[in-house]
């Protein structure tokens, strides 16, 4: 109590000295600015800054969750480390989350989101530098060790292998010990963390800022406006994901003419290090306005004023003696942690905040594990490019979700909704989406039929990871088994390479070559046509087509459905704790969420994605690459079943949330107000707060503060 109580007098000293030096123009050089700077400008330069910042910081996280696919293929890693590489994003915010949130709200805030905005900034261009110390992509093949212009047309995929395998073994294994690209992702995990701790101090100093100085009816539309301006980040970022999708990884320094792959293949990379040098010039303006703004406004200045004027009138000798003394004594971090903890204690025990976070953890891994994988299963599952996945996934599923938000918070405001009143809404809100999102397990697509993979040679099909790879109609062929150099057949049949097909001829350059000969397309008993192949793997059905529409119709209303509940669902937070508490119990929400659903939930998502490949490609080395070709239906229920069970719990959770809710609203008028900071004491602060009764021996901070 000795700590609160120093702290308090500090602050209620800086709250008396700005009066007194109203009186005293001489003493106070910065009044002028002051007086023309009304409540409503600053308030609103602030929200402008802050959604900006939002903004920069969900861009630059989508650009990673758009890039996953890209960094796998380049960097020739698992789906389970990739996750992990994702999942360091939230290993910064453990660093230092807990602690700005407490102690960033006695410092100047605006100039900590600054601070942390060019952290984010640094992060971002860390992460895109290991692309320019590293050799050209050389992607996994079956006729050349990399791409060259000087190819004819005499070359014989059958032949390749033989008498020069020794050789390019040789030249893998120099070049191997040569490259240091194996261990550049390091700098990725490295450049996502120091961005996470970049991040740390937006939501919770801003919201707390914006909840200080806003009027209580207009805090959820504050929110509700950064979430939808935040959601155009994730929005850019698709795109922006998109567009360097599309880009070959080495532009400008190759000849885009000797590539043989396609932007649909599976060993395609694209330009990923493009999006985060934008990503990071984003963040670093967004980090300028803020050096600019002020610790506080007027808001709780014209409060005092108008509460309690006399009396800071009457102490304001003996509040300019305290401030002298005050400021060489600095507070033993003895005290300071034990004020930590004892603030934390209150939070936690807490039953109504400790269910919520119960729920929330279970919906939060789902929707990290869903979200970071969602292009690659559009990829795998539909068939679609890296490319175009992003593109759909910025222009579908996003738009719905920011203005599902929005209207969230609208509602509230217009409705005037409760505690109670939020919890309903939110729970309908978010169980209708769950059972929207159910049928998703309907709308997949059958595997690709690859010969000796998902189909035999005669196209019948065959169990899985049964090695059926080699067939006497290219028993002449002395192929490569570990090498993913697909052809597409024209009957149908997609061949793990031009080799495995038995084509001994081919005709072309770079993308159009054509492989003529193919002695297996004559092993599929109903094919009568051409024994010809094409690079790359066969297109799905037009069934298949269909089904991917369906999934996008679904993904729209759920998605939707959902974020109508958001703002609702994210303010019942704020009521379930003191005024005082407020940064802390959002900075406990993010660290909890960070921690146990952020960093563990691509990694296991990604390690059982991983169970269901049926393909992997090989690096320079000789070792296991990242994944070529996926079980389809094995991914569909792996990824959708695993979100689905996670979610599932939730909603127990969450009606338990609601009887305590609904039971201590029902009682608290036969109660009397209990200040022992258990459980009760905020929401009965809250509730005269929302009556226009002021408690008792609370401040005017505290009673301003409320929402």
């Amino acid at each position: 109590m000795t700590v609160e109580t120093e702290s308090s007098n500090v602050d209620d000293s800086n709250q008396e000295a700005e009066p007194a030096q109203l009186l005293d123009d001489e003493a106070n050089k910065n009044l002028p600015v002051k007086k023309k700077t009304s409540c409503c400008t600053g308030l609103k330069a602030f929200l402008a800054a802050l959604s900006f910042s939002y903004l920069s910081k969900t861009l630059s996280g989508t650009i990673m969750k758009s890039s996953i696919t890209q960094i796998e293929r380049r960097f020739d890693l698992t789906s389970s480390t990739v996750g992990f590489i994702d999942g360091s994003f939230e290993m910064g915010n453990l660093l230092v989350i807990a602690f700005v949130s407490y102690f960033g709200a006695k410092l100047h805030r605006p100039k900590v989101i600054a601070i942390g905005c060019f952290t984010m900034a640094l992060g971002s261009l860390l992460t895109a530098m290991p692309h320019f110390f590293m050799g050209y992509y050389k992607y996994e093949t079956a006729s050349h060790t990399a791409p060259s212009a000087n190819l004819t047309s005499s070359i014989n995929p059958c032949s390749l292998h033989q008498g020069v395998n020794n050789t390019l073994l040789e030249v893998s294994q120099s070049g191997c010990e040569k490259e240091p690209s194996s261990y550049m992702w390091i700098y990725i995990f490295l450049g996502n963390m120091l961005r996470g701790i970049g991040e740390t101090p937006i939501a919770p100093l801003g919201i707390s800022y914006l909840d200080d100085f806003a009027k209580e009816e207009d805090v959820p539309v504050y929110v509700a406006c950064l979430h939808t301006i935040a959601m155009l980040g994730p929005m850019f970022g698709f795109l922006l994901g998109s567009l360097c999708a599309k880009l070959y990884v080495d532009i400008g320094f190759v000849d885009l003419g000797s590539i043989t792959i396609t932007p649909q293949d599976s060993r395609w990379v694209g330009a990923w290090w493009l999006g985060f040098l934008i990503g990071g010039v984003t963040s670093f303006l967004a980090a300028i306005p803020f050096c600019f703004l002020p610790k506080s406004l007027k808001k709780l200045e014209e409060a005092n004023n108008d509460k309690s004027s006399h009396g800071l009138l009457e102490n304001m000798g003996a509040t300019r003696k305290k401030l002298t003394p005050a400021k060489p004594k600095p507070r033993k971090w003895s005290v300071v942690l034990k004020d930590f903890y004892t603030s934390l204690k209150k939070v936690l025990s807490n039953r109504m905040y400790f269910t919520f976070l119960c729920c929330s953890l279970l919906q939060f891994s789902s929707f990290i594990g869903f979200l970071t994988y969602k292009p690659k299963y559009m990829e795998q599952q539909y068939g679609q490019s890296t490319s175009k996945s992003n593109f759909l996934i910025g222009l579908t599923s996003l738009p719905p979700v920011g203005v599902g938000i929005f209207l969230g918070g609208l509602i509230m405001k217009k409705y005037k909704m409760g505690i109670i009143g939020a919890t309903k809404f939110a729970f309908t809100m978010s169980f209708l989406a769950y059972v929207f999102s159910l049928l998703q397990f309907f709308v997949g697509c059958e595997n690709h039929v690859v010969a000796g993979i998902t189909v035999s040679y005669e196209g019948k099909p065959i169990p899985y990871h049964e090695n059926a790879i080699f067939s006497e109609c290219h028993s002449n062929c002395k192929c490569a088994s570990n090498v993913w150099d697909p052809v597409c057949g024209d009957n149908g049949l997609t061949y793990v390479s031009a080799c495995l097909a038995g084509c001994t001829t081919s005709v072309g350059h770079g993308k159009n070559t054509v492989f003529h000969n193919c002695s297996c397309l004559e092993a599929s008993s109903s094919w009568t046509g051409n024994n010809s192949a094409t690079l790359g793997q066969c297109p799905k059905s037009e069934d298949c087509s269909m089904r991917f529409i369906y999934y996008t119709v679904i993904q729209v209303i759920s998605g939707f459905c959902y974020a109508l509940g958001g703002t609702p669902a994210y303010m019942i937070m704020f009521r379930c704790v003191q005024p005082e508490l407020k940064s802390l119990a959002v900075g406990l929400y993010t660290l909890v969420m960070r921690m146990l659903a952020g960093i563990p939930a691509p990694v296991y998502f990604g390690a059982l994605i991983d169970k269901t490949c049926l393909k992997w490609g090989s690096t320079s080395c000789g070792q296991r690459g990242a994944c070529r070709l996926y079980d389809s239906n094995a991914y569909r229920y792996v990824y959708f079943g695993l979100s689905a069970v996670l979610r599932g719990p939730s909603y127990l959770i969450a009606i338990l949330f609601f009887i305590l809710v609904k039971k201590h609203f029902q009682n608290k008028n036969s109660r009397p107000i209990e200040n022992g900071g258990r459980e009760d004491g905020p929401m009965n602060k809250e509730d005269n707060c929302k009556s226009k009764e002021r408690l008792p021996g609370s401040s005017d901070t505290e009673n301003e503060s409320c929402i």
